[in-house]
């Protein structure tokens, strides 16, 4: 029988010790700030009925949702010609009822509608899980992934617009990540269309605009011909998608095109109030107004955001918008939300790349007891039972083994510290404390030792 060497499916990743520290300091640190700003926490299923999240990622979307094959004879239902047809997509609604979750904000609109009599309008929620999508792997794009998403629901008011973008702000500060915050609104994008001849085609160019960074001017040509765009259409955009300037200054040019395009220019006068918000809460990022910012998902109706990294080419590392009825899919019309999506996993290279993680955030344990023996370790065991008491994380190792490799030990875990107590310090009452940083140690007596572990180490 041949053995294989063991693996896992691409785009998926195992995460040690190390790397399992450093995310949850990313995570503790959003989740700190949603808090901070009043949001709630909820969960749900990994997965949904597949009538839940078709349709509402466009047509690329779809594409990459994974599906999950019935229980049982998953092909017993699937009519013969279908199965002789040769064609997939004919069989997969027999096949398979379920998918994995694509995101986190299509699940909170369907939990928005079922459980809408026991919440609380505006409903501001926050939710941390992974989401998956059978995407190409590649650099900073993994097939599992998790996110980090913040919502205000039952609430039109643009404020929540400026207090999310002064939480991304709030964030990457803590992160130490350096970032630029690109807004748009899509019924700018939708004055855009209107005004190049194209009104009932919004869809189509935003899909195609929204590759700009990645395919270039040309091949965003290519596709919104393919797509049936005109080229005098095509030739009508180009100076709209690069004008330059301030925020203000692009806004008025924008709106000089926009001659009794009324849903263009509401879409311009709710982002000068998005910019006039995102200044009195004293944002200190970068807030550009960018009208070439697209964002392919189908259900943003009006503010759209997108945060990149300045120092890393990774892509977005966080994103949002406003949908105006996203819960109306499901049942429950007029329910406008707003929200914003962290990337855990591309912060996570980013922080990598530029050392941003703090040297505590790959520390599990902060104290290492030595092991010379049983008495020895029954004096160390009521310390480090008074110390965990403490909130200080501490550990005895547990074999009596050569101080050497008890050592070796802390400085593979990074532990800081390392408290000796061998015959000497059993009959004296006392610890020797050694730090594995510098090197130095000292002889304490028990007091001073619980003393100054409590001043260092607490995590108050």
């Amino acid at each position: 029988m041949n053995q294989f060497p063991p693996s896992i499916p691409k785009g998926t990743r195992d995460f040690g010790p190390v790397e399992m520290h450093r995310r949850d300091f990313i995570f503790s640190t959003i989740r700190q700030v949603f808090q901070l700003y009043g949001f709630q926490p909820i969960e749900t299923p990994a997965m949904e009925n597949l009538q839940t999240l078709l349709g509402k990622y466009g047509e690329e979307g779809d594409k990459l949702l994974f599906r999950i094959l019935n229980s049982g004879n998953y092909l017993q239902n699937v009519p013969i010609e279908c199965l002789h047809s040769g064609e997939p997509q004919k069989i997969l609604p027999f096949i398979a009822e379920k998918g994995l979750r694509y995101d986190l904000t299509v699940p909170f609109a369907r939990y928005v509608v079922q459980h809408h009599d026991e919440i609380t309008f505006p409903f501001k929620r926050y939710q941390i899980q992974p989401v998956w999508r059978a995407d190409r792997p590649q650099k900073g794009r993994y097939r599992e992934f998790y996110q980090c998403d913040a919502d205000v629901i039952g609430s039109k008011s643009l404020l929540n617009e400026g207090e999310f973008i002064k939480i991304i702000d709030e964030v990457f500060s803590r992160l130490n990540i350096k970032v630029s915050i690109r807004l748009n609104n899509r019924k700018i994008l939708a004055g855009i269309a209107e005004y190049i001849g194209h009104g009932k085609q919004l869809i189509d160019i935003t899909t195609s605009i929204d590759k700009l960074d990645k395919i270039g001017l040309d091949e965003v040509d290519n596709e919104l011909s393919k797509r049936g765009i005109s080229n005098k259409a095509i030739e009508k955009l180009h100076p709209l998608l690069f004008l330059i300037g301030e925020n203000e200054e692009k806004l008025n040019e924008l709106q000089s095109y926009f001659t009794d395009n009324h849903l263009g220019i509401e879409g311009i006068n709710e982002m000068k109030s998005v910019l006039e918000y995102a200044s009195a809460f004293e944002v200190e990022a970068k807030v550009i107004f960018d009208q070439s910012l697209a964002r392919g998902l189908n259900y943003y109706t009006g503010t759209i955001i997108e945060v990149t990294s300045l120092d890393v080419n990774i892509g977005s590392i966080c994103g949002g918008g406003r949908y105006d009825d996203l819960t109306g899919i499901f049942g429950l019309p007029n329910v406008s939300g707003v929200g914003i999506s962290f990337g855990a996993d591309r912060i996570y290279d980013v922080m990598e790349q530029t050392g941003a993680f703090p040297h505590q955030a790959s520390i599990s344990t902060q104290i290492l007891f030595v092991n010379f023996g049983s008495h020895e370790a029954g004096f160390c065991i009521r310390l480090i039972s008074n110390l965990r008491a403490n909130n200080i994380s501490a550990e005895l190792f547990p074999e009596t083994s050569k101080l050497k490799k008890q050592l070796a030990y802390a400085n593979a875990k990074s532990i800081p510290y390392v408290a000796i107590v061998g015959e000497d310090e059993l009959n004296t009452s006392t610890i020797t404390l050694k730090d594995m940083t510098s090197g130095t140690q000292e002889k304490l007596t028990v007091e001073r030792f619980f003393e100054k572990m409590l001043k260092m180490l607490s995590k108050d």
